[in-house]
């Protein structure tokens, strides 16, 4: 086993606290960080042309918002919220859509079903769901199903990578092997193993031995085509999430296969969220870049 994947057992609990329970360096997060990204939500739900709650299967949460840019041939930009698979939802995150709509983008919000009511496993498989519906209504939810990019942010960025991952022929006949044609993970979890061992974190999550490994890209998901990947870290970040986002580039990153890295100057976990939602920075305009098929343009 790489150095990478054994690296986890020089933490003691406390240091994988400090490492991955992020809420708990930013005291503003409930108070200031949530409330923020709420209102800028709600002001783009008012504003902008969407279609909300849209079902994708069975569960209480499996609903996807579209948020349409006027153009049903742009590029579409689906995206994975966080909350290590426990806390979040669609709602908090519509804001992410307003600079992309105004660029001439399509954006789709997943929401999933949270931990501890179902697994990492089965949200892995609810986001599958929700690619394949997105795929095969494209035409009714206004939508250009031929241009998909992925991304999602910490436990979005898991979900991403297990989509860049799959064999989509596994999952309907009438799915191309390019449903997706590039993949933003950001400040992902790769490897699962540390999240499980880190107390805090897991005793929402319930995460075992086995699907920490079986849910883990570093372990048994490698992208399954050469579709173009960005990974996103903050600069600010912890040095495991840096070394996540390293051990992913380094294990599956060929001169077929771009996969770039970009640190986002300066910021936390959070905070690199509103760099992207900023039209004027880089993180914006490496995205918009990944959407218009130019692969990672740093």
């Amino acid at each position: 086993m790489s150095d990478h994947l054994t690296h986890h057992t020089r933490f003691t609990p406390a240091e994988f606290d400090e490492q991955y329970n992020l809420r708990a360096g930013r005291p503003d997060y409930e108070a200031t960080v949530i409330p923020g990204w709420s209102a800028d939500s709600e002001t783009a739900r008012n504003t902008l042309d969407c279609s909300l709650d849209i079902g994708y299967g069975d569960g209480a949460n499996q609903k996807l918002d579209v948020f349409h840019c006027g153009n049903a041939s742009a590029p579409t930009l689906v995206y994975f919220h966080g909350g290590y698979w426990q806390r979040g939802d669609k709602s908090i995150y519509s804001f992410i859509a307003t600079p992309f709509v105004a660029t001439d983008v399509n954006v789709v919000v997943v929401g999933y079903d949270l931990c501890p009511s179902v697994s990492i496993t089965r949200i892995s498989q609810e986001a599958r769901e929700a690619m394949v519906h997105i795929w095969q209504n494209a035409s009714d939810l206004g939508i250009n199903r031929d241009r998909i990019c992925v991304m999602g942010h910490s436990a979005g960025g898991h979900i991403t990578q297990m989509m860049m991952a799959t064999e989509w022929s596994a999952f309907g006949a009438d799915l191309p092997s390019d449903l997706i044609k590039a993949g933003i993970p950001v400040s992902p979890l790769s490897y699962l193993e540390p999240v499980r061992l880190t107390e805090a974190l897991n005793a929402g999550i319930r995460m075992d031995p086995t699907e920490a490994e079986a849910e883990s890209p570093m372990v048994n998901h490698p992208p399954a085509t050469n579709a173009p990947q960005l990974v996103v870290v903050g600069g600010a970040e912890t040095d495991e999430f840096h070394r996540q986002a390293h051990m992913y580039i380094e294990a599956y990153g060929t001169s077929e296969r771009s996969i770039g890295l970009y640190a986002v100057p300066d910021v936390d976990h959070f905070d690199e969220l509103n760099v992207l939602v900023d039209p004027t920075s880089l993180f914006f305009n490496y995205t918009c870049d990944m959407l218009q098929g130019k692969g990672p343009n740093l």
